[in-house]
């Protein structure tokens, strides 16, 4: 990831400058005579109007820097999440651009911005600036041209009239650093990323940020009776694994559980997928990834709740000793479970996990994420995750902090008719209702392993990967969803 630096001065006249610019407005008096000239000549040539996602480069003429203007749109629809993406175009430019090092102003807010946007200003640029110069080339040789050209590796933010400050932009930093990581996670081949590896990662972010780490592995889950989870993992020759990550500062009154789907790769079981997309399977263990980006969040920022981190993983494969349609499985909570379709397998690993996590932790809240169903992905799309809830209130705070994050959740309803579709024939339940509703009724089956607990299941399948043209967020690969989510709502608990 670049690094985001910050200072109050002027930058200097060779460095290449990131303008903010809303529609309408005229260049900052702040930027010099010099620079305010040549701006407004791109302004009056209609080069650049401020829109939403515009940006150009203004080459330098005789003198002075290269510029990037970057536009916000229009002053009454700011907000943090607008400032984030331009950011994002930003850092997309700049990467492109064949710096070492750039600069970009910290825009000054004319009429009356949101409060939230005034106080966290310094942190959604960074944030944006960081994600938009992501890249993931770990397995790309690059090219003779490629090794001679400079990449980018910071951008400083230069404020003259102070509008924000150093501690906003490190934690912006912080959690672009966080879903940085995530998207990493992600992107990885199942082959560089299976459930031992994934405990690898916990492990290293563990000593890292001073976090209790333990990782349970098939003889445990054994005699912890965990049938679901290990009827899963059957087809495969990965072990695996149940990651336990604590984060507990001093002082801590609340906790707060989250648990993410860790299918390092999904071919369907039995079941099978068809072979288009396969390849994308192993973005199932996103919501692992977004847990483990978000510990490492919310230890970064000494945020005050205890944090528990919970991530079943393990391989989905159709191997000679498989689980078969039909099969029934005994759960950790005791209830039984006929498998009717392989392919719902992530709501049987989390159904273990979340039963777990409620018995021994016992938090004030849980949340789950899980790239789920591919129903989600028909009914929202890529751009809204879905929720479904056992309580109201707990619900509206993950939906704030996830509008907070600008990383939207549109509620699902969960009336208890779709739950009668859960109810097995042989068995306690079925891990899978009618092909209508169906992200509900995924949803609903998690619901029976939480009990009272207050808990929210997020289904990023449509968001986890395939978002186009939103500037933060990369076109190709790992979105790194949900991360942000899941420490806006900590540092509100």
């Amino acid at each position: 990831m670049i690094r985001i630096g910050y200072r109050t001065g002027a930058p200097r006249n060779s460095e290449t400058q990131a303008i903010w610019l809303m529609q309408g407005a005229a260049a900052p008096p702040s930027l010099g005579a010099a620079l305010k000239r040549r701006v407004q000549k791109a302004i009056a040539l209609r080069e650049f109007e401020g829109k939403p996602g515009q940006v150009a480069t203004l080459l330098p003429e005789s003198s002075g820097p290269c510029i990037v203007l970057v536009g916000l749109g229009k002053p009454e629809a700011l907000t943090r999440e607008a400032v984030r993406r331009a950011a994002g175009h930003a850092g997309q430019r700049l990467r492109a651009m064949a710096l070492r090092e750039a600069a970009a102003w910290v825009p000054e807010l004319k009429g009356n911005p949101p409060s939230d946007l005034k106080a966290g200003l310094g942190e959604v640029l960074a944030e944006g600036l960081a994600l938009g110069a992501y890249t993931f080339t770990p397995y790309k040789q690059p090219s003779a041209e490629e090794r001679d050209r400079p990449r980018l590796a910071s951008v400083t933010l230069y404020d003259p009239n102070r509008v924000t400050d150093k501690s906003s932009v490190a934690a912006g930093t912080a959690r672009a650093a966080a879903i940085c990581l995530a998207r990493d996670l992600g992107n990885h081949p199942s082959n560089h990323m299976t459930p031992t590896l994934l405990a690898q990662q916990a492990r290293a972010l563990a000593r890292r940020r001073g976090l209790k780490c333990t990782v349970l592995g098939r003889s445990q889950l054994e005699r912890l009776g965990m049938g679901m989870l290990l009827g899963v993992a059957k087809g495969s020759s990965e072990e695996p694994r149940l990651i336990l990550l604590e984060y507990r500062p001093k002082g801590a009154l609340r906790t707060l559980c989250y648990v993410g789907k860790g299918i390092t790769f999904d071919t369907g079981g039995i079941s099978i997928k068809p072979a288009a997309s396969m390849d994308e399977m192993k973005f199932d263990m996103c919501g692992g990834a977004a847990v483990l980006g978000a510990l490492d969040a919310i230890a970064a920022l000494a945020l005050p709740v205890n944090v528990i981190g919970v991530i079943p993983a393990c391989e989905n494969m159709p191997g000679g000793s498989a689980v078969k349609p039909g099969d029934i499985l005994k759960s950790y909570a005791g209830k039984h479970v006929e498998v009717l379709n392989t392919d719902a397998e992530g709501r049987l690993i989390l159904g273990d996990a979340l039963a777990y996590a409620v018995e021994r932790y016992k938090p004030d809240g849980v949340v789950d994420l899980a790239t789920l169903t591919g129903a989600c992905v028909v009914a929202l799309g890529h751009y809204a995750s879905g929720a479904i809830s056992n309580a109201a209130t707990f619900q509206e705070q993950v939906v704030q902090a996830a509008n907070r994050a600008g990383d939207p959740v549109w509620p699902l309803p969960g009336f208890p008719e779709y739950e009668e579709a859960l109810r097995g024939k042989t068995a306690d339940l079925q891990n899978i209702g009618p092909r209508e509703g169906g992200a509900i009724t995924a949803g609903l089956f998690l619901k029976q392993f939480v009990g009272q607990t207050p808990w929210v299941h997020l289904d990023i399948a449509g968001t986890a990967s395939g978002v186009k043209n939103v500037g933060h967020i990369p076109n190709e690969g790992a979105t790194g969803v949900g991360v942000a989510i899941l420490v806006e709502l900590a540092t509100g608990a």
